[in-house]
């Protein structure tokens, strides 16, 4: 959210000078009519802003929402991202690059969005400006490669590896998400068979065996009363459940709730190396090109904190910050945290003393690719199996302490003969 001073006069013609928080400079300026108010000044006033602090969970969600709104899918940003570079280093200007974008547009929300960014060159924004107008869509790194690439003349150069980058960024995420959707579908389906078990099933044998007067086993006994109080309580359960999901959502946006899902992802078991490495990828291959594009270390620092999605790194990360202020090498700083691997500060070590850090960057972010690669087939071959067994194990033992008593039965039958 960005901050805006205005100068305003009321209905009453008194002027009022404030500032207010919003998204983007058009909402700050309906939220003031909206008011009543009649606009003398309005600019967005610049604040440094700490990448290591939560914002406000209202503001968390508004942000949120505004993403879902205007959500442009990676690829179709990718494809924007190299056109506009082929378009501008052919010698087209920015302002007729993006129009002749948004003409071939077929997404109708990303054609608005560029038609905006177009209306706001033509008032004397620049590219990397216009593109902050519109955060759910051009982030924080994305708009700070742009506005690198207008200060060093080298835009074209800029959006190429950007959009490398982005493909980069895209292809790892579709690979941890295909490594992860398999036992959460197989984990879904198994909640819901068990309920239906314990639902539907298991009180139709409690009637059977309550009508005989049989004295049902332990473990048959201990299921009959899950089963009925799951099937008595569905509705409350269901809201409960409902309940938990967004508080635990709501407590993910606190410092505290943060800490512990961040803990929780990189500390799982098998899945932890797995969003570790594609972290560690995406920090390398991040920080490696905005150093490589002349933007400064420490703010580099801070664009990488927006990105790794994790908050055990971003507090270390702004601890490596500190540090570096005070005088300490990359290398060392990031080594003090106790959070990043050693091969990669070892090559980042290397890239300071031979002065090409982001080269080595990005082997350290092909390396981490690479574990990630090697993570997701272990991971395909291993968990189908393991998770077809933990479905019939669990399926089977609720059958067999249905059937218990009358397995007993058919013993006592067979010993009395």
């Amino acid at each position: 959210m960005a901050q805006f001073q205005y100068v305003v006069t009321d209905k009453k013609g008194i002027r009022r000078e404030d500032r207010l928080r919003a998204s983007n400079l058009d909402t700050a300026m309906q939220t003031l009519a909206k008011k009543g108010y009649k606009v003398v000044s309005l600019r967005e006033v610049k604040v440094a802003v700490d990448a290591s602090a939560l914002p406000p969970i209202y503001e968390q969600i508004q942000v949120r929402l505004a993403r879902i709104k205007d959500y442009i899918s990676l690829n179709t940003l990718v494809f924007f991202t190299r056109q506009l570079s082929t378009m501008f280093s052919a010698g087209l200007t920015i302002e007729k690059s993006i129009a002749n974008l948004m003409v071939e547009e077929k997404n109708h929300r990303f054609r608005k969005i560029l038609a905006k960014c177009g209306n706001d060159l033509k008032k004397g924004m620049s590219l990397s400006e216009a593109m902050s107008m519109s955060p759910g869509v051009f982030d924080g790194l994305y708009t700070a490669l742009v506005h690198a690439g207008e200060v060093s003349g080298s835009l074209h150069v800029i959006l190429e590896e950007l959009s490398d980058y982005l493909e980069t960024m895209a292809d790892t995420r579709r690979k941890v998400i295909s490594a992860l959707t398999y036992p959460a579908i197989v984990m879904f389906f198994m909640v819901l068979i068990v309920s239906g078990l314990l639902i539907f099933v298991v009180p139709q044998f409690a009637e059977i065996y309550a009508k005989f007067g049989a004295r049902l086993p332990g473990p048959t006994r201990a299921l009959v009363t899950l089963s009925q109080l799951l099937s008595r309580n569905v509705i409350p359960f269901t809201v409960l459940i409902i309940v938990a999901i967004v508080l635990g959502w709501l407590g993910s946006m606190t410092e505290k709730g943060s800490r512990i899902w961040a803990q929780i992802a990189l500390h799982f078991p098998v899945f932890g190396l797995l969003v570790k490495n594609s972290i560690m990828n995406k920090f390398a291959k991040t920080f490696g090109i905005l150093l490589s594009s002349g933007v400064p270390v420490i703010e580099s620092l801070g664009h990488v904190q927006r990105v790794v999605g994790n908050r055990v790194l971003v507090e270390a990360i702004d601890k490596a910050k500190s540090m570096i202020k005070d005088g300490f090498s990359i290398s060392v700083a990031l080594k003090k945290t106790d959070v990043f691997p050693a091969t990669l500060i070892q090559l980042i070590a290397t890239g300071e003393e031979t002065g090409e850090m982001d080269r080595l960057l990005d082997k350290a972010a092909y390396f981490y690719a690479k574990q990630v690669d090697a993570t997701v087939e272990r991971l395909t071959s291993m968990i189908e199996p393991i998770m077809i067994v933990t479905l019939g194990a669990v399926v089977c033992t609720i059958i067999v302490t249905i059937y218990l008593p009358i397995f007993k039965l058919g013993f006592a039958l067979q010993r009395g003969l």
